[in-house]
């Protein structure tokens, strides 16, 4: 026994026994822990596939009684719904997207206004959903309890901060959602995945038992994939009268807004135009530019435009009117948590450490010219759509991004996007999102606005306007040539863009053909021949791509790629010195 022990202590006192002994066991741990993980990924994967990633939590809280006969059934009956982790839930803790604060803040004594008349009218809700921290944020994204799956693109991003109750609803595990939006937060998911979404007039949806972020600019909005449940939440939450005057409509069309889409104008046009036309009491399509609008009636922005440029034009304005909605969300935001920020010093993913960094860094003097911008907004919207006005303008300005994209290719779609977003935030006006099928496979959308306090009238165009539009983008979306509309141009863009989808699933007859039918329409667009040009080379016809070539330079002698494929089309007729020629032109 005695040999034993000096044998184990010999071997204690070698410096390359702790070494095995050290690697022994950091080898285990290693192991436990790469188990642990291994396991938490698979739970999280299994949980991802279940729900999309999009529940915080889930319980049950089921709907009040139905009240006894002859009353009438509760108008949400049957109907499931989440909520946005910004609505209190009696003994349930807020979570606001962040660990730090619920950690730091205890479980709510009451449960949201808004929550209990779900409830009370017949719907159950099942849990919250994922958000952006503390509502900041439009991409969805929350790196703590991870980004809600986008059913509609997984590559990409749900949009936000009200990712997860958009996704509950495309993914259809609800029927609808409830979530805040201050600066975008219903639009934007809305859009990027390819449901309804509304935002209502400021201040008239009850907001008690509900986190705010900047209270001037929040409302609480909802998500559902169908328009007549759209419309009973309105009338719920909204406390709507049933019936109302039917009233004309004017639909304005804001151009000047649409150039910022990347989705083409006349597609926008051609639906928007046609479905109106199939609708009594709806006046035909008035083209207006919103931003000359708001330039000359929102005098308080000249303080908030770029000094650099000479012209103040409607599009400054707009961006003007954006740098002035995001200074008003900072300084409310840095009243509200300024305190808590300090204290606690909560660690968020670097897009909201730095919203919050520079909301605390806020100064509040111009808070006052911030409040009269907003009301001066109001009354040019008022001005604008006086009580019969529906202005159309698009959701969103970009695609949804690919999910984990590089910040700085961030700041661009963030600029375009706030300056679309503005005009409902600092107006308080309602808004509608309406989903319009897809473009280069991407979700795509318009939005439609009233002046403050006109929600059934909104509410009442969307269930309207709905079904007639989703009849044209069928017809829009399908292999037939479109019919003409107002303004041949408008058509013939139409088919050049088919032309264009057609060229580059290299179906180069089709492509023929749509260009044809856009050239007849319009027999002075260079661009029309020499896209024309390039089908005809994919197919060999040399001769008539030549023609269409010189064609298109006749039209527009500085169309180099009308010299560069009559080059090509030359040299493939042996005409050498022509192509040579064709080609240093």
């Amino acid at each position: 026994m005695s040999r034993q022990m000096q044998a184990v202590k010999s071997g204690m006192s070698n410096p390359k026994a702790w070494v095995v002994i050290g690697l022994t066991v950091a080898g285990i741990v290693i192991l436990a822990e790469t188990h642990r993980r291994r396991k938490k990924g698979r739970l999280r994967v299994k949980a991802i596939r279940e729900d999309f990633g999009a529940f915080v939590e889930t319980f049950e809280l089921l709907p009040y009684p139905p009240p006894p006969p002859p009353a009438l059934r509760q108008p949400l009956a049957g109907l499931t719904f989440a909520i946005k982790d910004v609505f209190d839930v009696k003994g349930y803790v807020t979570g606001f997207g962040s660990s730090d604060w619920s950690r730091t803040h205890e479980a709510a004594g009451k449960t949201a206004v808004v929550v209990t008349a779900l409830l009370k009218n017949g719907a159950k809700c099942i849990g919250k959903t994922v958000m952006d921290e503390l509502s900041f944020g439009m991409t969805g994204e929350n790196t703590e309890y991870g980004t809600p799956v986008n059913p509609s693109m997984p590559t990409h991003i749900p949009g936000g901060s009200s990712s997860g109750s958009a996704v509950v609803v495309t993914a259809e595990l609800v029927d609808l959602a409830l979530a805040t939006d201050t600066t975008g937060c219903v639009r934007i998911p809305a859009s990027f995945c390819g449901i309804l979404g509304y935002r209502p007039s400021h201040g008239a949806v009850s907001a008690v038992g509900v986190l705010p972020n900047s209270p001037s600019l929040d409302t609480v909005g909802w998500f559902a994939r169908d328009p007549s449940i759209l419309c009973r939440v309105g009338h719920v939450l909204l406390q709507l009268k049933i019936v109302e005057p039917k009233r004309i409509r004017r639909i304005l069309f804001a151009d000047d807004l649409f150039q910022l889409s990347k989705v083409p104008v006349p597609k926008f046009v051609y639906i928007i135009s046609k479905a109106v036309e199939k609708l009594s009491g709806y006046q035909p399509l008035k083209h207006i530019n919103f931003g000359q609008h708001i330039a000359s009636s929102v005098p308080s922005l000249k303080g908030f435009q770029d000094q650099s440029t000479n012209r103040q034009n409607g599009i400054s304005a707009l961006k003007a009117l954006s740098s002035a909605m995001l200074s008003l969300q900072r300084c409310e935001f840095k009243t509200n948590y300024q305190e808590w920020i300090e204290s606690v010093k909560p660690r968020f993913r670097s897009h909201t450490t730095d919203c919050v960094h520079t909301a605390i860094s806020t100064s509040a003097e111009n808070i006052k010219t911030l409040y009269k911008i907003r009301n001066e907004m109001r009354a040019a919207l008022r001005d604008l759509l006086k009580e019969d006005g529906i202005l159309v303008i698009p959701t969103t300005a970009d695609h949804p991004l690919a999910l984990n994209v590089k910040k700085r290719l961030c700041a661009d779609f963030y600029d375009r996007a706030h300056t679309l977003l503005s005009i409902s935030s600092m107006s308080g006006c309602c808004q509608a999102v309406i989903p319009l099928g897809k473009h280069d496979g991407f979700p795509i959308s318009i939005s439609l606005i009233a002046f403050h306090g006109a929600d059934k009238f909104l509410l009442d165009t969307v269930l309207d306007m709905y079904s007639s539009l989703q009849e044209q983008v069928a017809i829009v979306s399908n292999s037939m040539p479109l019919p003409d509309i107002n303004g041949n141009m408008d058509a013939s863009e139409l088919l050049k863009e088919k032309g264009n989808a057609a060229y580059k699933g290299r179906q180069w007859n089709k492509a023929v053909n749509y260009y044809s039918e856009a050239i007849k329409l319009n027999e002075t667009n260079a661009t029309y021949y020499c896209n024309r040009a390039a089908a005809y080379l994919e197919l060999g016809c040399f001769c008539q791509a030549e023609e269409d070539c010189t064609k298109a330079i006749s039209l527009d002698k500085k169309n180099v790629k009308a010299h560069m494929r009559r080059g090509v089309a030359r040299e493939s007729l042996l005409c050498y010195k022509e192509a040579l020629e064709g080609k240093h032109l």
